[in-house]
């Protein structure tokens, strides 16, 4: 089954020059529309090897340096992270027929940023980072029921420190590209490409 895409364009005069700005304007119509989770996205990863993996993820804080989310620093993601700091996040609002691919190279946030965000989290959120050894096999449910339990008790005065093992990362991108779907598969896509701490702007062909 096919669709045709018809309810926006892209044209260059309307792009703002500063891609940050453009996703911005972005992220706030995909906000407006009251789209679930509109901060979700994906993102892409690959080891020392080049075998790739993807998974959704959650975008907590953007600006001028780069896109936040946080995780376990030991899961797959984690590991290939160090072995491999390229990455690609990408972001899809099916309702307003728009992506934007974003990619460049992740590093770790300072740990007062892990610290200020993870003292932000739910309590059981917070238990919950402690609880689970990301990527880890399991033998069975029961394992995180245990141990969440476990933690329950240790920290039932409501505080929950930061595990050594959880925070954040930035990616810092290189290249943001806006795809906005048009009719006839025949979609506006605007490149923007950092050169020499510059933005260059480029249409590509769908």
């Amino acid at each position: 089954m096919r669709k045709e895409y018809i309810k926006h364009k892209l044209e260059e005069k309307d792009v703002n020059k500063n891609p940050i700005l453009q996703f911005e304007e972005w992220f706030n119509a995909a906000g407006d529309s009251n789209l679930v989770e509109h901060y979700i996205m994906t993102l892409a990863t690959a080891d020392k090897q080049g075998r790739p993996s993807a998974r959704i993820v959650l975008m907590r804080n953007f600006d001028e340096n780069g896109f936040v989310f946080f995780t376990n620093y030991a899961s797959r993601k984690g590991q290939d992270i160090l072995e491999n700091p390229n990455a690609c996040l990408l972001f899809f609002w099916q309702e307003l027929e728009r992506q934007v691919r974003i990619e460049g190279q992740l590093e770790k946030i300072t740990d007062k940023e892990s610290d200020l965000y993870f003292e932000s989290r739910p309590y059981e959120s917070r238990l919950g980072a402690w609880t689970s050894e990301q990527s880890k096999v399991i033998d069975g449910r029961h394992i995180l029921d245990t141990r969440f339990e476990e933690f329950s008790k240790k920290y039932a005065d409501g505080y929950v420190p930061r595990p050594p093992h959880w925070g954040g990362y930035r990616l810092k991108p290189a290249h943001i590209e806006f795809w906005q779907g048009r009719p006839s598969r025949l979609h506006d896509r605007i490149l923007f490409t950092l050169e020499n701490r510059e933005w260059k702007m480029e249409r590509l062909a769908p």
